[in-house]
């Protein structure tokens, strides 16, 4: 490390110390260097002693800035890793800066877009309109020179020179998360590393605006149509990896339940839209935006009789395979009809816990983690929480962490905590089943068998003059197979009658040799020779077989 990390990573350690957080550290030997050290190098005394534990991590996260916020957000979603009143103080966090300045702003747009902003923008507001950590957002228009003319417009840009501090951080934090493990036996089960390379992908793939782009417009293709869910229209000629202009949309942010009521909304439709959104996203187009909390999701003032929900910021999306879709839909269902044994089969099939495990003792253990959740209505139980404990139950078996499925478990956290906000008698079984029974139905039925053999039908008529000239070519190769292994076999037979005479010869040669040693007073010489020299030709008869 140069002079500028030591002292970054001396200031990391003394917030974490400040904040009492080497309360995380059982070992009580190093608890005792720690407290140490703390006198010694960093002067600092246990602070915040009288506030809770999260409380404290939620803080000191705040003090390490922007990147460590977004960090503490991310950990959040991970309550297979933490306490459930720490995650719901890393909740707390919000991802709000100071913006930098718009005139800067502005610069960073013309030398993105090769020209000033006059060629192609009217009323460029330099007064931000949000701001967050990795980018901010200001408003513009079309001027007379585009198609779209007076279309009102958002301008997103990152933050200058972010990179080399994001980069910077993220190396310091992963020196820390190999301390980690060294710690404690808990220690080791957070896989710290594994959640700051996740962590890192995650940050890294949001400074990289043009990905946000294609992710927005994969969504919008999806939903074209839709009185569900209306994502903006994203300006192609206008992408950069640092910028991009979408347009402008007006709506009523998701959490604000008072302005929702007032504009007349439907907000029994709206909670079971969210569901529905969802469940469509990952079962119907296996590509499903990560990051809905209610920053990101508005409602639309138009029509609230029929509300429709507005998506802004895809940089996080996640999907599924047609395996995992089939697994997770089934599991579901075998969850809410109690069946642990068909549970526990499921992830062996799927590979998410290792093949060999028994899966006896597997369903005996989500009968016992399980179980308990049906004390409650059905219409209460919360399907990320079931995620959470089949995962959580699956890694005492070896489950891998299958990132993918996180971040489905953290998008259904979010789904389920709005929906029952909007309108608190939502049932998500009720309004699931039928879409996720339905799903299924499509996959395997026959009609699915039909629908795969059409897709598959280009293919084959494709490959179909080449059937006879492969088919051909494989018997040619089947002959030449069965030749060689012919040849093979003849080989090991003589080999095998070789290695007998062998063994006959030399059984011969020990009993001749034997049985004359041990008469050798007793026979006449020219005998006695005889059996020596009679010994020594089945020797080397043998060895002969042998070379």
């Amino acid at each position: 490390m140069n002079l500028k990390q030591c002292y970054r990573f001396y200031t990391i350690v003394k917030v974490l110390l400040q904040y009492g957080l080497d309360e995380l550290i059982p070992a009580k030997p190093f608890t005792r260097s720690i407290r140490l050290a703390r006198r010694l190098f960093f002067w600092i005394r246990p602070q915040h002693q009288d506030q809770a534990l999260g409380i404290r991590l939620r803080l000191a996260l705040q003090t390490l800035g922007p990147i460590w916020i977004k960090f503490g957000q991310m950990l959040s979603t991970r309550r297979d890793l933490f306490s459930a009143e720490m995650a719901d103080q890393l909740a707390l966090l919000q991802d709000q800066v100071e913006p930098f300045d718009g005139e800067i702003a502005r610069r960073e747009i013309e030398q993105a877009l090769g020209g000033d902003l006059s060629q192609w923008f009217d009323d460029f507001n330099p007064q931000v309109l949000a701001s967050a950590s990795i980018a901010q957002v200001h408003t513009a228009k079309f001027n007379a020179n585009q198609p779209e003319a007076g279309q009102e417009v958002v301008i997103k840009v990152i933050r200058p020179a972010i990179r080399p501090i994001i980069e910077a951080d993220i190396a310091l934090m992963y020196k820390l998360a190999r301390l980690i493990p060294r710690l404690s036996e808990q220690g080791r089960r957070l896989r710290a590393e594994e959640v700051v390379r996740e962590y890192e992908k995650t940050l890294l793939a949001e400074l990289d605006l043009c990905q946000e782009m294609a992710n927005a417009v994969q969504l919008r293709r999806n939903f074209a149509q839709s009185e569900m869910l209306y994502i903006p229209k994203m300006y192609e000629q206008f992408c950069r990896q640092n910028v991009i202009v979408m347009e402008r949309i007006y709506g009523i942010s998701v959490s604000d339940i008072e302005g929702l009521k007032q504009n007349g909304t439907n907000m029994q439709l709206l909670a079971e839209r969210g569901v529905q959104v969802f469940f469509t996203q990952v079962f119907r187009d296996s590509f499903f935006h990560a990051d809905m909390h209610a920053g990101n999701i508005f409602v639309s003032y138009q029509h609230p009789e029929n509300p429709q929900y507005i998506g802004i910021d895809c940089g996080i999306v996640g999907s599924l395979n047609q395996e995992d879709k089939r697994y997770l839909a089934e599991n579901f269902l075998a969850f809410f009809n109690r069946d642990y044994h068909r549970v526990a089969q499921l992830h062996i099939d799927s590979g998410w816990v290792p093949a060999d495990t028994n899966v006896q003792e597997l369903e005996q253990a989500f009968r016992v983690v399980c179980e308990p959740i049906f004390a409650k209505p059905l219409a209460e139980i919360s399907f990320g929480q079931v995620l959470l404990n089949l995962f959580n139950t699956a890694r005492r078996f070896q489950m891998e962490v299958q990132p993918q499925l996180v971040l489905l478990q953290k998008t259904l956290l979010y789904i389920e905590g709005l929906g029952r906000q909007l309108y608190p008698q939502l049932d998500l079984w009720q309004t699931a089943k039928p879409f996720l029974q339905q799903w299924l139905n499509d996959q395997i039925g026959v009609k699915a068998m039909y629908r795969n053999l059409q897709e598959k039908m280009p293919y084959f008529r494709a490959h179909f003059a080449d059937l006879p000239e492969a088919l051909y070519q494989a018997l040619q190769q089947q002959s030449v197979i069965s030749q060689q292994l012919h040849q093979i076999n003849q080989r090991l037979q003589q080999q095998a009658k070789a290695e007998q005479r062998q063994r006959y010869c030399l059984v011969l040669t020990t009993l001749l040799w034997l049985g004359t040693l041990s008469k050798i007073e007793q026979l006449p010489l020219w005998l006695s020779l005889s059996g020596f020299i009679l010994g020594g030709i089945f020797a080397l008869l043998g060895l002969k077989k042998q070379k």
